[in-house]
């Protein structure tokens, strides 16, 4: 029987990609004369979910009884973080491996990004084509963000399916948006904002009638249910929108939350419960294939939530955007019947950046010669219960207007600098909310972090692109970055 990773992150060209081998034995690898069963993949992405809004990480008023028996039946992450504090970059560094930063991929591309005809690095290959070129049938469903031109679709990038969006974000009712797209159409608009435009499915434009995130889970158990039917391991990235704005939800969803009495809090919490509904029939469909009781859960958002729409991130201080633990923090579980270890938390750190080498190793895929990685396959330490990440340092950086805010992690030990004071020092296994600045009793140890933090900075390149404009035109005035400023410790 397969195996299948299922892992939930939670959520803001043309048709090409390799042929696939034909052999009907394909989900089985010699090596050294043993059989190596290899795992299905399924990533299920969620876009600005809060830290505390599921409830396995403490959720009172938000419901998501699917999640939380699989996070109770699995082990919970406690100490999981994203290579950046928003959407774009937090999604380059999942498909690459790779620090954003590295690769001038640090900003959100701009609306229609299509305008400018960029996107994430060609010559950096993604996880999915790692994993399509070993053999494996590839599908993404849901927001993509990493570039819309033809040479950047998700097609060309090592998915052989792709049902969803290009930009980074869209509205969940198709009755709302495509009359307005007609409408526009109809007047001659030459850019229809990128949150209206249909739905498309491998380059070909269909008109979706439910409901976004129902939309997205039903085409996941399509791909789960006609990838059950291949003697072959499959990839799935299931990203998910919600509960990113705009804050959209359903009647039903909606009247099971009216004792929340804030609006944005209210609406939030019925599009995270829709999540947790679709989850729960992605299950059953793996149950119903057989599959289930093979299936890895990784559960986790692709950034913090945002507080100024609904979301919270509690205990952690900030949100979205921010180098503070709430926003690069996420929820995350890992459920896998007798493989993780049920009812349990891994306090160790892990990162995002791990998942690529992870995955390669468990599905015996081969990484490109010459593949720059700045995770490391954490399987093996997982099971062991050890902290992969020992003495190693676990990096966050976030330009703004004229400076940077950054945050580095080292065992217990954790450097941060926010808007433009002083560089300060906690200790986050006692201090999760960074209240207790330490950077007096211990200035040894925030001067060796800042001057490594420093050094791993000199690896970064200018950015290919800027989410708007306005932000460019005053990076280059600026002469930006401004590392020295950004890594001095004189105030």
């Amino acid at each position: 029987m397969k195996k299948i990773i299922l892992i939930i992150i939670g959520v803001a060209t043309f048709i090409g990609g390799c042929s696939q081998p034909k052999s009907k034995e394909i989900a089985k690898v010699d090596k050294q004369d043993e059989i190596v069963e290899r795992p299905n993949i399924l990533v299920i992405l969620c876009d600005d979910l809060g830290y505390s809004d599921v409830g396995f990480n403490g959720a009172k008023d938000i419901k998501t009884p699917t999640l939380d028996k699989l996070a109770k039946d699995g082990t919970i992450f406690s100490s999981a973080y994203v290579a950046h504090p928003f959407c774009g970059p937090s999604r380059t560094s999942l498909m690459t491996g790779r620090y954003s930063h590295k690769i001038g991929a640090q900003f959100n591309l701009p609306p229609n990004s299509e305008t400018i005809g960029k996107g994430v690095d060609l010559n950096e290959t993604f996880i999915s084509k790692v994993l399509q070129e070993s053999g494996y049938e590839t599908g993404v469903m849901g927001k993509w963000h990493l570039g819309s031109t033809p040479q950047y679709h998700p097609n060309n990038r090592g998915f052989d399916d792709f049902y969803g969006f290009l930009g980074g974000g869209h509205k969940y009712f198709p009755e709302e948006y495509l009359a307005t797209y007609e409408k526009q159409k109809k007047q001659g608009v030459k850019v229809i904002f990128e949150y209206l435009v249909p739905l498309e499915h491998n380059g070909k434009e269909v008109r979706e009638t439910e409901y976004l995130t129902d939309a997205l889970s039903h085409e996941a158990i399509r791909f789960v249910k006609d990838a059950s039917k291949k003697e072959k391991p499959f990839f799935l990235y299931l990203s998910y929108n919600a509960p990113h704005v705009p804050l959209e939800a359903k009647k039903e969803d909606l009247e099971k939350f009216a004792a929340i009495k804030d609006e944005k809090r209210r609406t939030y919490a019925a599009m995270v419960y829709a999540v947790d509904r679709g989850v729960n029939e992605i299950e059953e469909a793996l149950k119903a294939t057989g599959q289930f009781e093979n299936t890895l859960i990784v559960f986790l958002s692709d950034n913090g939530g945002k507080t100024t729409q609904g979301a919270t991130n509690y205990p952690l201080s900030k949100g979205k955007g921010s180098t503070q633990e709430g926003g690069y923090r996420v929820p995350m579980f890992f459920h896998w019947p007798n493989k993780v270890p049920a009812g349990k938390r891994f306090d160790y750190p892990v990162s995002a950046l791990d998942f690529y080498p992870t995955f390669a190793g468990l599905a015996n895929a081969k990484i490109p010669e010459g593949k720059k990685l700045d995770g490391k396959d954490i399987w093996n330490d997982f099971l062991a219960g050890k902290n992969a990440h020992k003495d190693e340092n676990i990096y966050v950086l976030r330009h703004r207007e004229g400076y940077t805010d950054v945050g580095a992690r080292h065992n217990q030990w954790k450097a941060l600098k926010v808007e433009q004071k002083p560089w300060q020092l906690f200790n986050i296994d006692e201090d999760l909310a960074e209240k207790n600045d330490l950077s007096d009793s211990h200035p040894d140890i925030l001067k060796e972090l800042v001057l490594k933090t420093e050094e791993w900075s000199k690896t970064h390149m200018q950015p290919k692109w800027f989410h708007d404009e306005k932000t460019g035109i005053e990076w280059r005035k600026d002469s930006m970055p401004h590392f020295d400023k950004t890594f001095s410790l004189i105030p």
